[in-house]
């Protein structure tokens, strides 16, 4: 897929596009502060104020893990900050079940980031920071719980302490 001109929406998807490609990558950046967790300052802080807080799922374009220079616009949840930019990961309606990638992915519930009320599942294996002014909008506060289950999954696959 590819964003489709270079004004209107495809204009916004190529902009969003190089601020996730600039900020996809590594997630083993490190500073002091927050070394346990990676350098991310991890919270679940969501407020309907439309600015992307941690806690909440919002809406950005997120490259494709075998083609970065190609992706989709989907839902993401922010997990907290990665100094200037939000440290996310994707969301998909896509059940992996059975799958050799099943335990990466985990279960969040319906929420109104899918208006088709679809279940949808966190991707805690694969890290994303993203620049806030690549954010469309926001979709929903996740429950504490389920954001907690998400951090917990991260936390163990990304070996964080916080």
């Amino acid at each position: 897929m590819r964003p489709v001109a270079a004004d209107g929406l495809g204009g916004l998807i190529g902009k969003a596009a190089k601020a996730v490609r600039t900020a996809v990558g590594s997630s083993k950046t490190r500073n002091d502060d927050h070394a346990g967790t990676d350098g991310v300052a991890v919270a679940y802080a969501p407020e309907r104020d439309g600015d992307a807080d941690p806690g909440e799922v919002v809406w950005t374009w997120v490259p494709y893990e075998d083609d970065p220079t190609q992706g989709k616009d989907r839902p993401v949840l922010v997990l907290g900050w990665d100094g200037p930019r939000l440290a996310c990961v994707q969301l998909s309606s896509k059940d992996h079940d059975g799958r050799r990638d099943e335990d990466d992915w985990v279960p969040v519930g319906t929420g109104a980031w899918d208006g088709r009320g679809r279940p949808s599942f966190a991707d805690a294996s694969r890290l994303l920071r993203v620049e806030p002014s690549a954010v469309r909008r926001e979709g929903a506060a996740l429950p504490r719980e389920r954001f907690d289950a998400v951090l917990s999954r991260v936390e163990l696959i990304h070996d964080w302490k916080r």
